[in-house]
């Protein structure tokens, strides 16, 4: 759970700290330092980095070549930078993740919102949440790339001081293969079973 402190102190002030909290919670690392890479859908293992400096220097090897998501928020490293020498170590500072990242998701949270039609009904939150998750897993929203998107700026209006009951139980390892392949197969197969739920509750 991250700290009261550190939410108030560098998150982005557009979103509420149970927003911020879920957020991280949704799709984030508890160690500042952990890196996640992906290529062509498939996860690839790092060496856990002990240092900011390590870390730094795995990021920048990998940018250019895979997906590679950073830090508390797993921020996608690389994004607005031209070239890898341009990435700085406050990408695997808590802060400074926490600062970037929430910004960008509170970007994505405009996109998603204005896409529904900025409902004011706080009911409609939970499913505009987790679209903008989804969005921030995949970097994409209706087939364009949200990191990259203009923001639409106004300000995110509909948002719960609580806890987003939310019904979507997609974790980022569902979401590894691109939701284009999965419909493709689906006409090479016959009958399909979702296998998905088993295991996965306790």
């Amino acid at each position: 759970m991250l700290d009261a402190a550190l939410i108030k102190e560098c998150a982005d002030s557009s979103l509420k700290p149970a927003i911020v909290e879920q957020f991280v919670d949704a799709v984030g690392s508890p160690d500042p330092l952990a890196i996640t890479m992906k290529s062509g859908g498939r996860l690839i293992l790092v060496p856990k980095a002990k240092t900011a400096d390590t870390a730094l220097e795995i990021i920048r090897q990998n940018v250019g070549h895979a997906v590679v998501r950073v830090g508390l928020t797993q921020f996608p490293a690389g994004v607005g930078a031209r070239d890898a020498s341009e990435l700085k170590p406050n990408l695997v500072e808590p802060c400074a993740n926490l600062r970037v990242g929430t910004a960008m998701f509170a970007k994505i949270l405009r996109i998603v919102t204005k896409w529904y039609g900025s409902p004011k009904n706080e009911e409609v939150f939970p499913q505009i949440f987790d679209d903008a998750v989804y969005a921030w897993k995949t970097g994409e929203f209706e087939g364009e790339s949200v990191f990259q998107a203009e923001d639409p700026g106004a300000a995110v209006t509909v948002q719960p001081n609580g806890v987003v009951h939310s019904d979507a139980s997609t974790t980022a390892e569902q979401l590894v293969e691109p939701a284009a392949s999965a419909q493709s197969n689906a006409q090479d197969t016959g009958i399909r079973i979702d296998l998905s739920r088993i295991g996965g509750q306790h």
